[in-house]
Order: C-alpha cells, then structure tokens, then sequence
C-alpha cells in the first residue's frame, strides 16, 4: 500500500473504531453490530443517539474514538522514539513479543540434551 494511501485511510474519520471506557468493547464499522441490527460499514457517527454498548449498555457518549484497525497504539508524536517498536501495529507487537517467548523457551528446552 502506497504512503498516500495510509494517509488518507488515518484521515478518513468513518473508518476509525470506538472503544466503550466501561467494558472496553470496540465498535468496528466494517463489522457493524449484529445485537442490534447495524449493517456492516455503518459509521459511528450514523448510529441511533439512542444505541447502546452490546456487552454493558453503556450510551452512545461513553465511547471514545480509538483510530483505524491496523495503526500504532499510542499518541502520534511519541511514535518516533524507542528501539524501533513504537511504530509497530499491536499484531507485530504480538508476534515479536510471543515469537521471543517462543524461541526463549526452545532455547531452554535444548539444555536438556546437553550431556
């Protein structure tokens, strides 16, 4: 995908999910909300005033706009500092941190064919 592409997908505010700060449900535009009859690609804006979360039923005024799926977590401006890692979408991060987990534990399973 081409750097303007990634620009204008983060610009596009329709495609952002919300998180509920009650349960920590996230609303996904693309999957919509089958609780309650909300088409896929409806965005969040376009809901009903009177939609409620599916798993709390906390208001629609609970929730808070967390960005597009795919992007890094954390505030834009601090993404440039670190090893490296704060640029990394939360997927990457998943496997670099399970991957090393992985490759600790056969490095320790190994010791037990020394002699």
């Amino acid at each position: 995908m081409s750097e303007q592409a990634k620009e204008a997908q983060v610009e596009n505010p329709a495609l952002d999910r919300y998180e509920c700060r009650a349960c920590g449900y996230v609303y996904e535009p693309e999957k919509g909300d089958d609780s309650h009859d909300v088409d896929p690609g409806t965005p969040f804006a376009e809901l009903s005033i009177t939609w409620r979360c599916p798993v709390c039923t906390a208001k629609k005024a609970a929730f808070v706009n967390i960005g597009p799926a795919g992007t890094a977590s954390g505030f834009q401006q601090n993404l440039g500092y670190g090893l490296g890692v704060n640029g990394l979408t939360p997927g990457q991060k998943n496997i670099l941190i399970f991957g090393a987990l992985g490759l600790g534990f056969l490095f320790f399973i190994s010791l037990y064919g020394l002699q």
